[in-house]
C-alpha cells in the first residue's frame, strides 16, 4: 500500500474515517447553511450575527475542553464517542424541524449553536487522541494526517452540496441530512473491534488534580507552549473563513449561495493537498508549525487584495494549503511527543487555544467586516498570523538557537541548533 495510505490497512481504522468522511460531509453542510440562515434569512446581512453564532458555538470549548480531555484520559473513549456524535445529531434535527415548520428565530440558532458547542467540547479532544487507539504508533502521523484528509475532502464536497441544496429546497433540509450522517460514525464505531484496538497507558489519578497535572505538563515544555501560542493566534483572527467568505460572497462580490458554498470547495482542494502531503510525513516538528504559519499569512494577504471574484476562488487555494499544514504538523507533532498517559489533557487543551479562540475572534472579525469592509476581515488574520510567526522565530532562535538558512534556489529552511533535551524530538 503506497505510503500515504498506510493506515487504511487496519480495518478498525477504515471503519473510523469512512464513518466520519460521511458525518463531515454533513457537518460541513450544516456550517454553510447555518452561517447563510443566519446572514439572509434571520439578520439583515449582519456579519456581527454571523461572528455571535460561531462563537456561541466555540465558547464551550473555553470551559469544558479540559474536563474533556481529563474524561478521555480515565473513560471508553470509543463509548464516549457514541454519546457525543448521537448528541450532535439531534441538535441538527432539532434545528432543521424549526426552519421546517417555519418557526426559526434568531435567537433558535444561538441556543441550539450553544448546545452543539458543549457536546463538540466533549467530542473535540477524545475524537483527536481515538485515532491514537486504531493504528500503531508508527502509523500515528499518517493516520492524522489521512484523519485532516477526510475532513477536507468533506469539506470539498460539503459547501458545494450545501449551496445547490440551499438554492433548491432551502437550508432546512440540509440540517436534516446532517442529522442522518451521524448515523455513519455511530454505524463505524459498532463495527470497530476492540481487541484490534492499540490501547495505550492510561491515566490512573483520581478525580482531583487532573487537570492540574495536565496544565503542568504543558508549561513545562517549551515547544508545546510555542506551538499552543501559533495556532491559537492565528485560529483567533484568521481561521474564520465561513464567516469571511460569507461577508467576500455577499457583500463583496454581490454573489448567492451556490457560490458561497463554492469558495468552501474550493479552499479545501489546498487543504486536501496540504493534508495528503502531511499524511507522507513521518515526524513532524514545530519548525513546520512555524514556517506554514508565514505561509497562511503572505497567502491570506494576497486573498484579501483579489479584485475579481474568479481570482478569489484561485486565491483560497494557497490558503487552504498553508492552514491544513499548519494544523495538522500541530496536532501530530503534539500527539507524538506527548506522552500516552497525558495526550487526552494536552489535545483537550489544544483545543481550547485552538476552537476556543473562536467566540474571541469571530465577533471582532465580524466588526471589521461589516464596519471596515470584508477585505479587511481577511486582512487582520493576515497581519496576525506574521506578526505571531516572526515572534515564534524570534523567540524559538533566542530559547532553542535557531538558525535560518536562505538560498535562492530553495525555499528558507530552518534549523534548530541546540534545543532543550527534553523537547529535541518535537522542535527539531
Amino acid at each position: 500500500m503506497p505510503k500515504t495510505f498506510a493506515s487504511l490497512k487496519y480495518r478498525n481504522y477504515r471503519w473510523w474515517v469512512s464513518g466520519a468522511l460521511v458525518a463531515s460531509v454533513g457537518t460541513w453542510m450544516q456550517r454553510v447553511a447555518q452561517d447563510w440562515l443566519v446572514l439572509t434569512e434571520l439578520s439583515n446581512d449582519s456579519g456581527v450575527a454571523i461572528g455571535i453564532t460561531t462563537a456561541l458555538q466555540f465558547a464551550p470549548a473555553l470551559f469544558f475542553s479540559a474536563w474533556a480531555g481529563a474524561l478521555a484520559d480515565r473513560v471508553d473513549r470509543r463509548k464516549l464517542l457514541y454519546v457525543t456524535q448521537g448528541s450532535q445529531g439531534v441538535l441538527a434535527a432539532v434545528l432543521g424541524a424549526l426552519v421546517l415548520a417555519g418557526v426559526a428565530e434568531l435567537w433558535h440558532v444561538y441556543v441550539l449553536a450553544f448546545l452543539l458547542g458543549i457536546a463538540s467540547a466533549f467530542d473535540a479532544p477524545v475524537r483527536q487522541v481515538f485515532v491514537s487507539e486504531l493504528v500503531p504508533r508508527e502509523r500515528l502521523a499518517n493516520a492524522v494526517g489521512l484523519n485532516s484528509a477526510t475532513f477536507n475532502t468533506a469539506r470539498l464536497i460539503g459547501p458545494g452540496v450545501a449551496g445547490l441544496l440551499i438554492a433548491a429546497v432551502g437550508t432546512g433540509w440540509v440540517f436534516v441530512i446532517n442529522a442522518a450522517s451521524f448515523g455513519a460514525t455511530l454505524l463505524a464505531l459498532y463495527r470497530i473491534n476492540t481487541a484490534e484496538m492499540f490501547r495505550e497507558e492510561r491515566s490512573k489519578e483520581g478525580r482531583g488534580g487532573t487537570i492540574r497535572d495536565g496544565i503542568a505538563y504543558v508549561r513545562s515544555r517549551t515547544d508545546i507552549i510555542v506551538i499552543f501560542v501559533v495556532v491559537s493566534v492565528v485560529s483567533t483572527f484568521g481561521l474564520n473563513f465561513q464567516l469571511t467568505s460569507a461577508l467576500m460572497a455577499r457583500i463583496e462580490f454581490d454573489r448567492g449561495a451556490g457560490e458561497y458554498g463554492v469558495l468552501g470547495s474550493v479552499l479545501a482542494i489546498g487543504s486536501l493537498a496540504g493534508a495528503l502531503m502531511a499524511a507522507r510525513r513521518e515526524r513532524p516538528r514545530v519548525r513546520l508549525v512555524i514556517g506554514s504559519a508565514i505561509g497562511f499569512g503572505l497567502a491570506t494577504g494576497a486573498l484579501a487584495l483579489m479584485p475579481s471574484y474568479p481570482m478569489f476562488v484561485i486565491a483560497c487555494i494557497p490558503v487552504g494549503f498553508a492552514s491544513l499544514t499548519m494544523l495538522t504538523a500541530a496536532n501530530a507533532t503534539l500527539q507524538l511527543s506527548t506522552a500516552p498517559s497525558m495526550r487526552g489533557r494536552v489535545m483537550a487543551l489544544y483545543m481550547i487555544v485552538f476552537l476556543g479562540a473562536t467566540p474571541i475572534g469571530s465577533p471582532l472579525v465580524g466588526w471589521v467586516g461589516e464596519y471596515f469592509g470584508p477585505r479587511w476581515s481577511i486582512g487582520v488574520g493576515s497581519i496576525t498570523a506574521l506578526v505571531v510567526a516572526a515572534w515564534a522565530l524570534w523567540w524559538t532562535r533566542r530559547r532553542w538557537g535557531v538558525e535560518i538558512h536562505y538560498s535562492l534556489r530553495q525555499t528558507p529552511r530552518l534549523q534548530i541548533v541546540h534545543p532543550p533535551p527534553e523537547e529535541t524530538d518535537a522542535a527539531a
